[in-house]
């Protein structure tokens, strides 16, 4: 790489980190604080982690102005929270586009002083779900090369166009650092708004984005899918008939392209519905119909 291109990328870098930056903010709750993504104008996700406790909670905006702030839930299966507060604030954008292994993202925190801190790396794996206790899974998790301290809990994944792709942990697994992706992050965050709690649909499959075949495309009418490769016994999706090797192409009538696509369409709203799920058997489409639960907490 020439050095050029290294200075442009670097500027790029930066670039992110400043656009993301008003909407990354310090919470203290507990001795050492730790870090939150403004998703709404009063608003802030975070994680149980960076909380540490329930009641004298305080948010640190970027330009240092602080207020109190009330915990109005949080998620046990991905370790979420969501904190409310009258400091107004500039919501982080969620990315529309999907993260693939590869991609070059940006961890975004706040320090001890309330200084931003970045740290650069890409995404190395997508896969889930991760049991996370008894009965508790996050359905999807990346995991990325990019190095946290104990600060980043709470903070900011974003992509190069400066958008969030996901919600830091500062947790590892084999020493990849744990990513909430932002589709889950922000379902469960308008749930706990809702509700005082997230209610997530649960359809009982393992699925992995494919792109289709050629006869595939022709009779699916589409490019892309999700391959299932794990059904959970007696689960909907399992009492319905759909089996490992199927492609979920559609679901309650939208197109499904990837796996944040499924996780979203079966979401809180469609939960006790009986919804039509659209399948690749081989070649063959077929409609299924699956009644959607709701994940225990």
């Amino acid at each position: 790489m020439t050095t050029s291109a290294l200075a442009s990328l670097s500027s790029d870098l930066a670039a992110i980190v400043d656009r993301l930056a008003p909407s990354v903010v310090q919470v203290h709750g507990r001795r050492r604080p730790a870090s939150g993504v403004a998703f709404d104008t009063n608003a802030v996700l975070t994680t149980v982690r960076a909380l540490g406790r329930e009641d004298g909670l305080r948010l640190r905006r970027h330009d240092g102005e602080t207020a109190d702030a009330e915990l109005i839930g949080w998620d046990p299966a991905t370790g979420l929270a969501v904190v409310r507060t009258a400091l107004p604030l500039t919501p982080a954008t969620q990315s529309a586009a999907e993260p693939r292994v590869g991609h070059i993202a940006v961890a975004i925190a706040r320090s001890w002083s309330n200084a931003v801190t970045a740290s650069a790396g890409i995404v190395s794996v997508i896969g889930g779900p991760l049991p996370t206790g008894r009965h508790r899974s996050i359905e999807r998790v990346l995991r990325t090369s990019a190095p946290m301290h104990d600060g980043f809990a709470g903070g900011a994944f974003a992509d190069t166009a400066g958008q969030v792709i996901g919600i830091t942990t500062a947790s590892a697994i084999r020493g990849l650092q744990v990513v909430i992706p932002a589709p889950i992050a922000w379902t469960a965050a308008s749930e706990v708004l809702k509700h005082g709690r997230p209610k997530r649909g649960f359809i009982g499959v393992a699925g992995q984005p494919v792109a289709l075949s050629g006869r595939q495309r022709e009779a699916a009418a589409s490019e892309r899918g999700v391959l299932i490769v794990g059904v959970t016994a007696d689960g909907p999706a399992d009492r319905a008939g759909i089996v490992v090797g199927d492609v979920v192409i559609g679901f309650d009538g939208a197109s499904v392209g990837s796996t944040d696509d499924l996780v979203h369409l079966a979401g809180g709203e469609r939960i006790g519905r009986a919804v039509p799920v659209r399948v690749l058997r081989g070649t063959a489409v077929q409609e299924i119909t699956v009644t959607v639960a709701e994940r225990s907490a």
